[in-house]
């Protein structure tokens, strides 16, 4: 299915045990985007290590292209989950109700466990960025449930794509 525009996106895997021909989730986002139409422009794998995962985000904010960051990994509570440690700070605008709603609909599959989960997302430079678990069944909620509406700009009453494009003098 083809949306109406066209976003240019990343995804990026925070992980210290796969690499990518065993990276499914990358892999499930990679093509979920693609399927809508939208370009992938970078799929990167990084340890999962703040500094690591943050000069890459920041690198791609700063760019005209992506719009869109997507990365599975690094979201909980472990000791080398450092995602929301690396993408929190460089955020201008958090969007507090993706990461409500992802646990919501999550608890309908796992119950309690989802309190687990720190998924979130943002938008920094005008760049849309969510940080989702690393589990193909978290990113496929998150796809499926949240963000295909989301970035499709027919979407309505609102969307991520008109948000990013209203306010997106960078590529003017």
């Amino acid at each position: 299915m083809v949306m109406s525009e066209a976003l240019h996106c990343a995804v990026l895997t925070a992980s210290d045990s796969r690499d990518l021909s065993t990276d499914t989730s990358g892999q499930y986002l990679h093509d979920a985007l693609e399927s809508m139409g939208h370009r992938v422009m970078f799929r990167e794998l990084l340890p999962d290590d703040p500094y690591h995962i943050r000069a890459q985000v920041c690198r791609w904010a700063a760019d005209a292209d992506p719009q869109v960051i997507l990365i599975t990994g690094g979201t909980g509570f472990s000791g080398r989950d450092g995602t929301v440690e690396a993408i929190r700070p460089i955020l201008d605008t958090e969007i507090e109700g993706f990461g409500e709603l992802f646990r919501q609909l999550s608890y309908q599959d796992i119950g309690s466990s989802t309190v687990q989960s720190r998924a979130m997302a943002g938008l920094s430079n005008n760049t849309f960025i969510a940080c989702l678990p690393g589990s193909g069944g978290a990113c496929r909620l998150a796809f499926e449930r949240i963000l295909r509406e989301q970035l499709d700009s027919t979407h309505k009453p609102c969307n991520f794509v008109n948000l990013l494009l209203r306010g997106d003098a960078r590529r003017s």
